[in-house]
This record gives structure tokens, C-alpha cells and sequence, in this order.
């Protein structure tokens, strides 16, 4: 008995230590899976192949990376990179870090959000408006307005709510919770400041 009682009780804390590594984690790593996937298609395209391109992107960037296009080129890289830079991001929010790199993570995890879910809704407004007539496209990307809409424009939006998730769990663990929130406000005003400009110019 007394051997068998030993025996529980080493096995027992095993649950509550793997119950302490979940909470305010998992909004992190969602962020991180998701930058990697996304970079994928990226470095994909710009190393000259063109899966799931020919049907998911709009034409004119289809032929930039298929006449490889250096300036094309070095923004798929970039943006690529950008990318993983954002899962480590999410990375770096799953547990408390130092003050600086705290702030920072914050700071991009606002702009981020911001940037991700603007952009998203955007396709989604947009395919909405096609598909239900009140705004006309060129029949031969009524599909892509598809994809947009049902496929980019949700992946958009589920990035920029994970970001949200993962900037906020990480301002409520933390003590100087007003401080961080500033933070993410200034990185989340830059990012609407940054998205508007695109809209009023057209670049973007």
C-alpha cells in the first residue's frame, strides 16, 4: 500500500504542470502556426512555382512572378520573411519577456492586428458586393473574387483576431498592464493610419 500510494503521488503533479504551460499560450502559437503557413505560398512563388496561384491570386501578380519580375521578386521575399518575423511574434507572446522586448511585441502585435483585419475585411467587403451584384468585375475573375472573399479574406481576419488574442492574454499577465496597453494602442493607430493612406492612394 504504502508503495502504491508513492507511486500516485509521483504521477500527480504531471497534470497540474502541464495546466500551468496553457493558459495565455495557445493565442501565440496560433499566431505563429498561422505566419508560417502563410509565408509558404510566399517563398513558394518566389522560388518560380506557382501552386495554388494560377486560381487563388489576381492575374497581374500571377505575371509578375511568372515573368520574374525582380522587383516582384524581392517583395515575395520580403513579405515572406515579414511573415515568419510575425510568428515569431506570436512566439515571443506566449510567455512574459523583459521590458523593451515586452513593449515590442505589443507594439506589433496592435499594428498587426489592425493591418490584418482591415485588409481581410476589405476582400470580404468587396466579395460580398460582387456576389450579390451591387459592384461588377470582369467575368474572368468572378472566381477570384471567390477566393478572395471565402478563402483570403477569412484568413486575413482569423490572423489579425489571433494577434488581438495573443497581445491582449499577454497585457493582462503582465504587471505594467497600463503601459503595454499604450503600446498597442500607438502600433494598432499606426497600422489604421498606415491602412487608410493605402485606401486614399491606392497603393496597397
Amino acid at each position: 500500500m504504502t508503495i502504491k500510494h508513492s507511486s500516485d503521488a509521483a504521477v500527480r503533479p504531471a497534470p497540474a504542470l502541464a495546466l500551468r504551460l496553457r493558459p495565455g499560450m495557445w493565442p501565440g502559437f496560433a499566431v505563429a502556426a498561422w505566419g508560417i503557413l502563410f509565408a509558404v505560398p510566399s517563398f513558394v512563388w518566389a522560388l518560380g512555382g506557382t501552386f495554388g496561384a494560377r486560381s487563388t491570386v489576381a492575374p497581374a501578380l500571377m505575371k509578375l512572378a511568372h515573368d520574374r519580375v525582380p522587383w516582384f521578386l524581392a517583395v515575395l521575399w520580403v513579405t515572406g520573411f515579414l511573415k515568419l518575423f510575425g510568428a515569431l511574434v506570436g512566439i515571443g507572446l506566449t510567455r512574459r519577456r523583459g521590458k523593451w522586448t515586452g513593449r515590442f511585441m505589443v507594439f506589433c502585435g496592435g499594428g498587426a492586428t489592425v493591418l490584418l483585419v482591415w485588409h481581410g475585411c476589405l476582400f470580404v467587403v468587396h466579395g460580398v458586393l460582387v456576389e450579390t451584384g451591387a459592384r461588377a468585375v470582369a467575368p474572368d475573375l468572378a472566381g477570384l473574387t471567390r477566393w478572395y472573399l471565402y478563402l483570403w479574406g477569412p484568413w486575413f481576419i482569423a490572423g489579425g483576431l489571433a494577434f488581438a488574442a495573443a497581445a491582449t492574454r499577454y497585457v493582462r499577465r503582465h504587471d505594467g498592464r497600463r503601459e503595454l496597453r499604450h503600446y498597442g494602442a500607438v502600433g494598432a493607430l499606426g497600422a489604421l493610419l498606415l491602412s487608410l493612406a493605402s485606401v486614399v492612394t491606392g497603393v496597397g
